[in-house]
């Protein structure tokens, strides 16, 4: 097969394919019914072929058997008399047959039976006749008429009127089959009527939730699938309307949060930073007198400059924690622990991390670091729990996360608005990974991440 050949097949597969369902199963039918009607065409006039042969045969043979007969019981026969020929040529057995007089030379002396066809126009076309027709022998049979003349009796088969019947029998078929593949159309056109409905409801309801109308609920449908498909997008619909207000609401949180730390941070820049400057500056001012302490003033300055460092870094810590980008995640980790342990001294946190998680990318890092962050915070805050276990190790290029207290647990329903929780659940999903909570009262709470590493 050429190239050129290869792709016009592959062309009328993309339009096929691109047709609508309603055109291919219509076309498929269409073809369907073509193959019956060869087929079956191809089978009945087989068959009628063989019909015809051995009908013909046998009045051949029925018509042999009587001329013996007869002329068994009388070798001479007398045509003046011809009440035999009559009832030789009423019978039905033999209407498939010619039956001429003649002499020994040829010359045709009378015609004893033809087979003539009544009506014309229910003759068959000439195309079905030869391909159901086929050459028959000529039967002679000589005997002595009454005079002493020597004759022959000439039977040739001529089955016109079962080629008929045959054409007949045949057009009935191809005009049952053509009603059939008529009513299949209609019937799929109707049936495909109604299914078409439904799915361009369907698809005008997906389209509505494409532009973000998720109130848009599509009808209960009659067909049992397309209903099944109906609930479940609405059920979707449901979902996402749900998962578009949790977002709306953690991004108004998060705007919030920054609003309250760009308040805080030019709070402490002004109460801090700006006052302690302004002390500075007066006290330069004031080591111009002659008369001014200078030790004393250089002191307080070192003074105020300690505490200035003291809050940058406070405030630095509080925006990120350098000593994750710096050192990684583990010691990140041991000096949050070590900063919680100094404001709680009945809190034990017990951590253990596989050295793997140094190798993070700093995105990842960063990640792990706040969900941990926000556990801890949560627990201290709710839990009343004294130990705190931190688990975080790398298997198979799966990270598995798991921060366990002791605490009084609680409901879950009364947990699932809290912006913490849905910050640690957004922080996992950005890593592709899934975060499970179970609690229960006085049970303390569970808390696990598995993230694919990648």
């Amino acid at each position: 097969m050429s190239h050129s050949q290869k792709a016009g097949l592959a062309t009328i597969s993309r339009e096929f394919a691109s047709m609508s369902l309603r055109y291919q199963i219509n076309l498929r039918i269409f073809f369907s019914a073509i193959v019956i009607l060869v087929l079956g065409g191809s089978i009945t006039i087989w068959q009628a072929r063989e019909a015809i042969k051995d009908e013909v045969a046998s009045s051949i043979n029925l018509a042999v058997q009587l001329i013996e007969f007869r002329y068994t019981d009388k070798p001479s026969i007398n045509f003046g008399n011809s009440g035999w020929l009559t009832q030789l040529n009423s019978l039905q057995a033999i209407r498939h047959l010619n039956i001429q007089l003649k002499t020994p030379s040829g010359e045709f002396i009378s015609l004893l039976k033809e087979n003539v066809l009544k009506d014309k126009q229910d003759a068959p076309p000439q195309w079905f006749v030869s391909l159901v027709g086929s050459s028959y022998p000529v039967t002679e049979f000589p005997f002595t008429s009454s005079d002493g003349t020597p004759l022959i009796l000439s039977i040739e088969a001529n089955s016109l009127d079962e080629i008929t019947e045959v054409w007949q029998e045949t057009m009935i078929f191809f005009i049952s089959i053509v009603l059939l593949t008529l009513l299949s159309f209609f019937a799929v056109h109707l049936t495909f009527n109604q299914a078409l409905r439904s799915i361009e409801k369907i698809v005008g309801g997906l389209k509505a939730i494409e532009k973000g109308h998720y109130q848009h609920k599509l009808p209960e449908f009659k067909i049992g699938e397309y209903n099944t498909i109906a609930k479940a997008i609405n059920q979707m619909t449901d979902e996402l309307s749900i998962a578009e207000q949790r977002y709306s609401e953690l991004t108004k949180h998060s705007l919030d949060i920054q609003e309250k730390e760009r308040q805080y941070l030019a709070q402490e820049l002004h109460d801090e930073l700006g006052q302690s400057l302004t002390a500075i500056k007066v006290m330069t001012v004031t080591a111009r007198h002659p008369k001014s302490d200078i030790l004393q003033i250089t002191q307080s300055i070192t003074g105020i400059c300690d505490h200035l460092i003291h809050v940058v870094r406070t405030m630095m810590y509080q925006l990120h924690p350098h000593i994750l980008t710096e050192l990684g995640l583990i010691a990140a980790l041991d000096d949050i622990i070590k900063h919680w342990k100094e404001r709680n001294s009945h809190l034990s946190i017990a951590v253990e991390c596989s050295d793997e998680m140094d190798t993070l990318p700093e995105v990842m890092s960063i990640h792990l670091y706040r969900v941990i962050q926000e556990c801890i915070t949560n627990t201290v805050r709710h839990a009343e729990a004294q130990h705190i276990n931190i688990k975080l190790h790398v298997n198979s290029n799966t990270i598995y996360l798991s921060v366990i207290d002791d605490g009084i647990g609680c409901d879950l329903n009364t947990i699932e608005s809290g912006f913490g929780l849905r910050g640690m659940q957004e922080r996992i999903k950005t890593m592709g990974g899934e975060l499970s909570i179970s609690s229960c009262v006085q049970q303390g709470m569970t808390v696990t991440a598995i993230i694919p590493c990648l």
